[in-house]
């Protein structure tokens, strides 16, 4: 519960509004959950629901049975965010929540099918484009891959213009794989 506290942390130090606002009812913020990743993972996930005010704790709103969890869009962010992620992802957002240096002694992945919101592929803790932290305009449905030695990932491209997959926040604790996916119907 300590990941998804911190996790809940960051996006309320990140957004001004209160996060439960916009949405009216459990099964609106479940099926926003459930629309991040194939009904595979999703259908036996956990979903927590994002903190009614900053600090405050989340919500379970399904318990789930597959080791994955599952969030809402966060309503105040500008893009649409839902996020699934297994263990070694959850433990990369405490990380990169905290600032901290981050071990990954596994392959981890986390889906956000309906895009995200824009940031920085350079700067994990860019908060707006400048003329050098290559700012991201557009969400884009993504799968999201972190291994265990960034070594692996040498050759790689480093920029989502090449239109396949890419080195994200490369040369810090967080770098990752972003591989891009078609946008997710849920339903289909």
């Amino acid at each position: 519960m300590k990941h998804f506290l911190l996790l809940s942390l960051y996006f309320c130090l990140l957004a001004p509004t209160v996060f439960a606002q916009a949405y009216s009812d459990n099964q609106t913020k479940i099926n926003s959950a459930i629309s991040a990743a194939p009904h595979s993972i999703a259908d036996m996930a956990t979903i927590l629901d994002w903190p009614a005010e900053a600090g405050g704790d989340m919500a379970m709103l399904r318990e789930g049975t597959n080791g994955w969890t599952c969030l809402p869009d966060v309503p105040a962010s500008p893009g649409n965010d839902p996020m699934c992620l297994d263990q070694p992802w959850l433990a990369w957002a405490d990380a990169w929540m905290n600032q901290l240096d981050l071990e990954t002694t596994q392959i981890g992945f986390g889906y956000m099918l309906q895009g995200g919101t824009p940031s920085s592929n350079s700067d994990p803790y860019a908060e707006g484009p400048t003329e050098d932290n290559e700012w991201m305009t557009e969400g884009v449905p993504h799968l999201m891959i972190i291994v265990p030695d960034e070594e692996m990932l040498t050759g790689l491209p480093t920029t989502s213009e090449t239109g396949g997959p890419w080195v994200m926040w490369g040369g810090t604790p967080y770098v990752h794989i972003m591989a891009p996916m078609p946008l997710y119907e849920p339903g289909e």
